[in-house]
C-alpha cells in the first residue's frame, strides 16, 4: 500500500539525492534513508516530534559526519558542503531552520548588510522589498522580534540571495495564519521558476496540502512513506465504520487482509480507504470522507491491521 521513494518516477535533475543516509546517537537513530528532490517540485516531509526530520536535513547539508549511505545536494556531496569546496553550491541553497539564528543586537537592515558580504549573488532590492512587505522594520533588533517575525527574516534572507533549491525545516511555525498566507504565495513563486524546488518539514500539514507535490513520512529514523500528495488528499478516503460494517468490508475481499489499516474511535472505527470513490460504489452505505495528510499518517503510524 505503501509506495518507498524507490517506487517514485522522477523526472528532471534531482538537486537533492540520498541513498541509505544513517546515522546513530544514544537513543536514536537514522536508519537508511532515501530521500529524493526534484526540480520543479515542493516535497513535504512529515513525522512527529523526534521521527528524525530535523536530522535528516542537517545530515543532507553535512553539519555532521553520516555512518552509512550517501546523499548530494545540487550535484555536491553533502560532507563537502561544509568545506570550501562546497561554498560555490551553498549560495545556491536558501535555509531556514526551526529556531532564529541571528545574533539578537543586529538590527533587521544589519543583517542585509552581513548577508550582502556572504552571497555574491545577493538582491539588496529584493531583500528590501521583502521585508517590507512582510511588515519587517529595518530599524528593529532581532530581539524585539516575535517568533513569527524572526522566521519572517529568515525567509526574506532565503529567498534573497538567487537559491534554485530551498530547504525549510519548520519555517512556517510561529506565523499567524495570513503570514503563512504571504510566505506561502512567496514560495509557490519561487518554486515556478526554472530549476527551483523545495524540501519543507512542517508540521502544519494543511500548509503542505496546498503547496506539496509529494509527501514523505518519516518515524523512528526511517521512511515510511512516500507518495504523491493528490494520491492522499484526491484518491483516498476514510471509511466511518461499525464492527459490522469492517467484517463486511473485510469479507468483500476488495483490499487484502494486510492493507485493512483501521483506527479504533469511540463510535466504531476508521478506515484507510485506498480508492474512496470506487469504495463509495460498493458500499454505498458506508460514510466516506476525504483523506487529510494529516488522517493519512495517523493511520499509517497508529492504525491497526486486520
Amino acid at each position: 500500500m505503501h509506495a518507498m521513494a524507490s517506487d517514485i518516477e522522477t523526472t528532471g535533475n534531482l538537486l537533492i539525492e540520498a541513498h541509505g543516509l544513517t546515522k546513530h546517537y544514544d537513543g536514536f537513530s537514522l536508519e537508511g534513508v532515501d530521500l529524493n528532490v526534484t526540480e520543479g517540485e515542493v516535497v513535504g516531509f512529515i513525522g512527529q516530534n523526534g521521527a528524525g526530520k530535523s536530522t535528516t536535513i542537517r545530515a543532507l547539508l553535512g553539519l555532521f559526519p553520516t555512518d552509512g549511505g550517501n546523499s548530494h545536494v545540487l550535484g555536491c556531496e553533502s560532507s563537502k558542503l561544509s568545506r570550501a569546496t562546497g561554498a560555490k553550491v551553498k549560495e545556491e541553497i536558501g535555509v531556514v531552520f526551526d529556531a532564529i539564528s541571528f545574533p539578537e543586537h543586529l538590527k533587521v537592515a544589519d543583517i542585509g548588510r552581513i548577508y550582502a558580504r556572504a552571497y555574491t549573488n545577493w538582491d539588496a532590492q529584493r531583500f528590501a522589498r521583502m521585508t517590507a512587505n512582510l511588515g519587517l522594520d529595518a530599524k528593529k533588533t532581532v530581539k524585539s522580534l516575535s517568533r513569527g517575525m524572526g522566521m519572517k527574516l529568515s525567509l526574506a534572507c532565503a529567498l534573497s540571495h538567487n537559491a534554485r533549491l530551498l530547504i525549510l525545516d519548520e519555517a512556517t511555525a510561529g506565523l499567524d495564519p495570513m503570514a503563512r498566507d504571504e510566505i506561502l504565495d512567496q514560495l509557490r513563486d519561487f518554486v515556478a521558476e526554472p530549476g527551483h524546488a523545495i524540501l519543507m518539514s512542517s508540521h502544519i500539514t494543511s500548509d503542505l496540502e496546498r503547496i506539496a507535490d509529494r509527501i514523505v513520512c518519516i518515524d523512528n529514523g526511517r521512511i515510511v512513506f512516500d507518495l504523491p500528495k493528490d494520491v492522499i488528499t484526491d484518491e483516498m478516503g476514510i471509511a466511518r465504520c461499525r464492527v459490522a460494517d469492517l467484517e463486511r468490508i473485510a469479507d468483500a475481499g476488495i483490499m487484502p487482509d494486510a492493507e485493512l489499516r483501521y483506527l479504533r474511535r469511540d463510535y466504531g472505527f476508521d478506515v484507510l480507504v485506498p480508492d474512496r470513490f470506487a469504495f463509495a460504489e460498493n458500499f454505498p452505505d458506508i460514510a466516506v470522507d476525504r483523506m487529510t495528510i494529516d488522517d493519512y499518517m495517523t493511520l499509517t503510524l497508529k492504525g491497526g491491521v486486520r
